[in-house]
């Protein structure tokens, strides 16, 4: 609960949460978006440390990591999944909790508190499932990778020790995503700043060590993320229980509700679902890299890094979009919704397209920072020649399955996924490899085809779902009036 002053009244400076259904939506995002991109840029330097420790160890330790973030990315993806649904749901929530027939709508027969107690109690349980599969699992997906050369023992241990993390990564993500839903995104953004902290300090006491600990090598790594995990989880779930969505919330609040738990998974499960296809689609782009050898698969994983940073800006607009648009939508306010998706993708497509000359002219010196290896710097170079130009259609992808989720028709986030990630990657590296032999070539061109013609399915299905769900999105001239 938030503290109160002495008048009784909450103080302004301890609340976080805001009404996304009132005010400037360009405000709101900004106020949303800020310490939401801040977070993701942190939670990339997180990755980025943990690839320049690995750089210090050998260039065989960066493909082993660059392996298994491919295969513990199921792991993200099932807790980001959980977080968006859960996110939605409350959001949509606390958005028609002023509706007067709301008592009428299935959708909104249960409180806010109800629907984050229980999407807390989901990620703890199904945590331990994943622990369970993901130690049989790990040996077979490093063999769908084929994974058979130096590097997959490191791969190995390091994802088995991650598995000590999975709970916290799982609660961590269903407490943020009660926390977004309210508009909070700085309590996150704190989490991931310390974490980043606690990282730098923790990967080289734990690789090299010191003050009597033994180094340990590559699996230091592992060790430190478990660690900073569980301090995350616990810190994001405090403040979760804190908030106005989860006031006055009782332990009955945490027994498992299977109303609650079938809309929580049929909310969150498509979200997974779509993110596991991105897994895959790393998979596919995985297998094809290993006829290139170790230098090519370190060099995707360094690119992707960088990648991963110029597009934080514009994924700080697209996360905070779901709320807004969940809200909003929950509200019956649409042509804010419309509103918000266009603001969204206008900004965003500005901010990448600066990303984009970025990459072209300093691409070789970020690459530089983490590797000496003139190959890798030239392969990975090769990559971010094509991901300039796919900075815009990833923004607006984004902001397209933000949508999805906000008006709670996540389904089609997985069938355009099922199409970018497997089906067209696929195909088109198999093209481009063997039928047209352009090499390492081919793999970059296969993302760079696979990104534009899922675009371009993407817009499609959009504008038939706003048509039927909110009555049209409208265009870009909605931000005049």
């Amino acid at each position: 609960m938030p503290q109160n002053d002495k008048t009784g009244k909450p103080k302004a400076a301890k609340i976080r949460e805001r009404d996304l259904v009132r005010g400037s939506l360009p405000e709101h995002f900004k106020a949303l978006a800020i310490p939401a991109g801040i977070g993701m840029l942190f939670n990339t330097l997180y990755n980025v440390v943990d690839t320049f420790f690995a750089g210090m160890i050998s260039t065989d330790a960066q493909a082993g990591l660059s392996v298994s973030f491919t295969v513990f990315f199921i792991l993200i993806a099932f807790g980001i999944g959980l977080g968006q649904g859960i996110s939605a749901l409350v959001g949509t929530a606390i958005g028609a909790k002023n509706q007067p027939e709301n008592h009428k709508n299935p959708d909104h027969s249960f409180p806010p508190k109800d629907i984050a107690a229980q999407g807390l109690s989901f990620a703890t349980l199904f945590s331990g499932v994943l622990c369970v599969a993901g130690y049989y699992a790990i040996p077979h997906l490093l063999d769908l990778l084929g994974v058979y050369n130096g590097y997959r023992t490191l791969a190995h241990d390091y994802l088995m020790l991650i598995l000590f993390a999975a709970p916290a990564f799982m609660i961590a993500f269903a407490a943020n995503g009660i926390l977004s839903a309210q508009g909070d995104t700085v309590t996150n953004r704190n989490a991931l700043i310390g974490g980043f902290v606690a990282n730098c300090l923790l990967n080289p006491l734990f690789i090299f060590g010191a003050f009597g600990i033994p180094g340990l090598g590559f699996d230091g790594l592992a060790i430190s993320t478990v660690i900073i995990e569980w301090f995350v989880a616990f810190y994001l779930l405090s403040h979760a229980l804190k908030s106005r969505a989860m006031a006055q919330t009782k332990l009955s609040c945490f027994t498992p509700h299977l109303k609650i738990i079938k809309d929580t998974v049929a909310q969150g499960a498509p979200a997974s679902l779509n993110f596991l296809t991105i897994t895959i689609g790393v998979f596919v782009i995985q297998y094809f890299l290993q006829p290139f050898g170790a230098t090519a698969v370190a060099a995707y994983g360094i690119a992707l890094r960088i990648e991963q940073l110029i597009l934080l800006p514009g994924l700080g607009l697209t996360i905070v979009l779901l709320p807004i648009i969940a809200q909003n939508h929950g509200a019956k306010e649409l042509d804010r919704v419309r509103y918000a998706f266009w603001w969204c993708v206008l900004t965003g497509i500005g901010m990448m397209l600066i990303g984009a000359l970025l990459l072209l002219i300093g691409g070789k010196f970020l690459l530089g920072l983490f590797t000496q290896d003139p190959d890798v710097i030239s392969v990975g170079f090769d990559y971010l020649l094509l991901a300039a130009p796919m900075l815009p259609a990833y923004l607006t992808l984004f902001a397209m399955m933000s949508f999805f989720q906000g008006i709670k028709r996540p389904i089609w986030t997985v069938w355009i996924g099922i199409y970018r990630q497997i089906f067209a990657s696929a195909g088109f590296a198999t093209l481009f490899i063997y039928v047209l032999n352009w090499g390492a070539w081919g793999v970059w061109a296969a993302v760079f085809t696979a990104v534009w013609s899922g675009l371009l399915l993407s817009t499609i299905i959009l504008l038939i779902v706003a048509r039927k769900n909110i009555q049209g999105l409208g265009g870009p001239g909605i931000l005049r009036l």
